[in-house]
């Protein structure tokens, strides 16, 4: 058994690794650290979960931390990350960071849109942890960097139709939804429930939002020459689920018939894409809720020739935590799907 750790699980993304890896059948969590909770039971810390064999709760310590896991995911915020990574990776374990603060390829990018780096010597090490675009990359990877929720939504939505050529990519333009639980855990006016329950808002418009570095430097990478995107976040009265509605201009004459088959041909081989045709139902949360699921559906406007695509996935499952647990089956040779195999909760 892998024992496994998580740093900063008392977070959502921490919470949810914690009720996935407890479940998964080839790794024991050995170890979980919670600045405002140490000390505590972790079942005490987050009941839903249960006792765990009684773990405790610590304040991180990497010698502690190193001693008792040897595979490590950091639940921490942006920014906070960076250092923590540094200290286990210099202990010569492999880690998840499922902050953004390894995402981005150029230093500069990443300081326009978060603040200073102090750890750039690490981001030739890391792999962007995207195992439908990067998967032998990860296989060997020793530091991932889990990309962020709005991201893997956006670019599993393109990057059949990049990768053909078969759009423009100069008129991306995308508007997603995502539930409350997106923002994190951290107590914020603005999202407390009277303020939310019935209510529905863009914020971050007009390029503010962060993950467009992230989203722009994939797209491009896949397109083969430079991308900028227009991008909206919407905040839904929801607790998890991101939905994104993207819009393209074809770069020919394809049809709907030719759109379908590109995504078809390009996630033939991937168990946790799901792509319905022409004449299926388009994806909603309710088909991906608790798993580590992308849901893909295209459509031909034919009086506007505009491709419409629907890509919806959990933002903690397959837009966090899951897709995490994903990368690490891959580092460590597991079967890609275990532990995260889960069917969809409904109602």
């Amino acid at each position: 058994m892998l024992k496994v750790g998580i740093i900063g699980v008392t977070g959502y993304t921490g919470m949810e690794l914690a009720r996935i890896l407890l479940i998964h059948p080839r790794v024991q969590l050995s170890y979980a650290s919670s600045r405002s909770q140490a000390g505590q039971k972790i079942g005490e810390a987050i009941p839903h979960i249960g006792d765990a064999e009684g773990l405790v709760l610590s304040a991180f310590e990497v010698e502690d931390a190193a001693a008792n896991a040897g595979f490590f995911f950091v639940c921490l915020p942006h920014g906070q990350s960076m250092e923590t990574v540094a200290m286990l990776r210099q202990a010569g374990v492999k880690v998840v960071d499922l902050s953004a603060d390894f995402r981005l390829n150029d230093p500069s990018v990443y300081e326009n849109l978060y603040g200073s780096h102090s750890r750039a010597d690490l981001l030739p090490e890391a792999v962007y942890g995207l195992p439908e675009l990067y998967r032998e990359r990860i296989r060997s990877a020793d530091l991932v960097a889990n990309p962020g929720c709005y991201p893997t939504s956006v670019i599993l939505g393109l990057a059949p139709l990049l990768t053909k050529g078969l759009i423009d990519p100069d008129t991306l333009v995308i508007d997603s939804k995502s539930g409350v639980s997106g923002a994190g855990r951290e107590h914020r006016p603005d999202l407390h429930f009277p303020e939310v329950f019935g209510n529905f808002s863009a914020y971050n418009i007009a390029g503010g939002h962060r993950h467009i570095g992230e989203m722009e430097q994939e797209l491009s990478l896949l397109a083969g020459s430079d991308v900028s995107i227009t991008f909206t976040p919407h905040l839904l009265p929801v607790s998890r689920g991101i939905l994104s509605t993207i819009y393209a201009r074809p770069s020919g004459r394809s049809g709907e018939d030719e759109l379908h088959s590109a995504y078809l041909e390009f996630y033939k081989n991937e168990p946790f894409v799901r792509v319905t045709g022409p004449e299926g139902s388009l994806p909603s949360l309710k088909n991906v809720r608790g798993t580590n699921l992308c849901c893909i559906a295209s459509r031909l406007d034919k009086r506007t020739r505009m491709i419409v695509i629907v890509s919806c996935i959990d933002n903690l499952f397959k837009g966090a935590s899951g897709q995490a647990v994903q990368n690490m089956n891959i580092m460590m040779g597991f079967d890609e799907t275990a532990g995260i195999s889960q069917t969809a909760m409904h109602p």
